[in-house]
């Protein structure tokens, strides 16, 4: 495996905006901000997850004395070799403690792998699959943002509870799109739906994608379902309309993972009426509006924080704390230790509240299903959702899988 002069070129430090207050002589934390920055997940990953972590590590070395923090950032380019390249040369010659983000469930097992060998600590807030706290858990580990059991519990499970039981899935042909229509159709099936069939595209290569969408309108399916995210689901929508389908007709179109700056490309003329999910929203309550606030300098113009965004803030966050109280020095020295101490340890944080992360290394939070606002319902570019319901945060995480997570004994 050669590592692209693209995906390296990014691993630069990202942190001369961060206060040099601590001592000279006080160990160094590095978070390694590993992305997607120029594929399809660039707006829902890439600059954002970047910009949140540093405004994490802003604000540690502001309330924690002796804190020193930097943060680099590279592009997995949506390649799981690649992602593993980087993480091995970051934890042996860079001498990176944690990796944040990797949007991208492929990348991101690969990346728990060397994790896990190298004992860092990895912080998942962009990849999907639930395999992160069942086969492929680990204790260096802890899966924060979303997983494609929470996903599908709360968006799913509310269509067919209205009534759209029967389904059809376009899927990201990778690690992600398949286990999300595996999830999905568990939940469709509990609930007395069916699903009809299924189509995968060739990822990350597919634009046009009018013959699956044409394959989902001939199945006559309530429901045509997207198990993909980014660019992707703004096209497939796109496309999607210029079909006749979706906007109050027959057919619903259900976007499984989908992110605020995604509605706002979209825009509410054509989003309106879609339902998704969330675990965080920017104007949700005064302490996500506070941090999105604070952010916001760093953030693209006009852009606001989508959760994978916060994600990374608040585990970022979370990480630093514990770090600081068991002392760098000591953090640096294992991942796994670090990860239990964090596991026991409360969460808080501006962007999803109090909370806590589980033995298997899964963070709980409620899960949010919103639907897209029409244009007259919009007050402003990013008042984007209505609150439709809320899924309580023991019940929007997977059960801990003991016969596939062996840490779980």
């Amino acid at each position: 495996m050669r590592l692209t002069r693209r995906g390296l070129l990014g691993s630069t430090l990202a942190a001369s905006a961060i206060p040099r207050l601590a001592r000279a002589d006080a160990p160094v934390l590095r978070l390694g901000v590993l992305t997607d920055l120029s594929g399809p997940y660039r707006d829902t990953g890439g600059p954002g997850s970047v910009a949140c972590t540093e405004q994490a590590a802003q604000e540690a070395t502001a309330q924690l004395p002796g804190l020193r923090v930097e943060v680099l950032k590279a592009d997995h380019q949506n390649k799981p070799d690649i992602g593993a390249g980087i993480a091995r040369q970051w934890f042996d010659r860079d001498g990176v403690d944690a990796i944040v983000d990797v949007p991208h469930s492929g990348v991101g097992l690969a990346v728990a792998q060397v994790a896990h060998e190298k004992d860092r600590v990895f912080l998942i807030t962009g990849a999907a699959t639930t395999a992160l706290t069942g086969a492929h858990c680990a204790p260096t580990s802890v899966h924060w943002t979303f997983d494609t059991y929470l996903l599908s519990r709360s968006n799913a499970g509310a269509l067919v509870a209205a009534g759209r039981k029967t389904w059809f899935f376009v899927i990201a042909d990778y690690a992600f799109g398949h286990a999300l229509q595996r999830d999905a159709t568990q939940v469709i099936e509990a609930a007395g739906g069916t699903v009809l069939g299924a189509v995968a595209y060739p990822f990350p290569s597919t634009s046009d994608f009018s013959a699956f969408l044409l394959q989902a309108k001939a199945s006559g399916a309530q429901v045509i379902a997207f198990a993909n995210a980014g660019a992707d689901t703004i096209s497939c929508i796109k496309q999607a309309r210029e079909f006749g389908l979706g906007g109050g007709g027959k057919v619903t179109l259900a976007a499984m993972l989908m992110f605020i700056c995604d509605v706002h490309s979209l825009g509410p003329a054509t989003a309106q009426g879609l339902t998704l999910t969330e675990t965080f929203y920017w104007d949700r309550d005064a302490r996500t509006r506070a941090f999105s606030t604070r952010v916001a300098p760093r953030m693209p113009a006009d852009w606001r924080p989508d959760m994978e965004h916060a994600g990374s803030y608040a585990a970022a966050l979370h990480y630093l704390k514990v770090a600081h109280a068991m002392g760098a020095a000591e953090a640096k020295k294992s991942g796994a230790a670090t990860v239990a101490r964090m596991k026991a340890t409360p969460t808080d944080d501006d962007a999803f509240g109090p909370g806590r992360i589980r033995e298997d290394g899964r963070k709980l939070h409620p899960a949010y299903l919103f639907q897209a606002k029409s244009p007259q319902e919009s007050r402003g570019s990013w008042d984007v959702y209505n609150l439709l319901a809320t899924t309580p945060a023991d019940v929007a995480a997977p059960p801990p899988d003991r016969a596939k997570c062996k840490m779980l004994g």
